[in-house]
């Protein structure tokens, strides 16, 4: 198991110093998914929520979630993102919305968590558009679906792996 990076010897937190990593292009998409009620579902996919464009201002929403990641996660660095996209996918059969940010730099670090904090930040907007409607959202399955760049090298994430103990 790797070693936590993020303490001094003495137990205390510390940014990680990155200033000798090189710079490199470094790429990370993250996942997670809304279960919503039909009535909720039908809102969204028909444009007709009251808030408005839902799935619109959640796009927005994800990409200022990861641009401000650094803002919010303590010994997060701050990354000049190149990119970030967010793409939904509705599902009728579930009445789910999977979101994915897709964030990419050239840097020292990676951007794992600008993805995580933007498809988090999409969720989290999509349930406040539609909390009126159906307070029982449920928010889920949130995770890293691939990664590349640095030292650590391409990542995809294998729902049988994880679930080995």
């Amino acid at each position: 198991m790797a070693e936590f990076t993020h303490f001094k010897k003495d137990g205390s937190a510390v940014m990680v110093d990155v200033h000798e990593k090189p710079d490199t292009y470094r790429v990370a998409s993250a996942t997670g998914t809304i279960q919503v009620s039909p009535e909720v579902f039908a809102a969204v996919r028909d444009h007709t929520a009251k808030k408005g464009d839902v799935l619109g201002v959640a796009r927005l929403a994800g990409i200022m979630g990861a641009k401000k990641n650094a803002e919010l996660i303590p010994l997060c660095h701050i990354v000049p993102l190149t990119n970030c996209e967010v793409t939904f996918t509705m599902d009728e059969n579930t009445n789910s919305i999977t979101a994915v940010c897709t964030t990419s730099c050239v840097g020292k670090t990676g951007v794992e968590m600008e993805a995580l904090t933007g498809v988090s930040t999409a969720l989290l907007t999509i349930y406040d558009m539609c909390k009126a409607m159906d307070r029982g959202m449920e928010i889920g399955d949130i995770h890293i679906l691939e990664k590349d760049g640095g030292k650590s090298g391409h990542y995809i994430y294998d729902k049988e792996k994880r679930q080995e103990p």
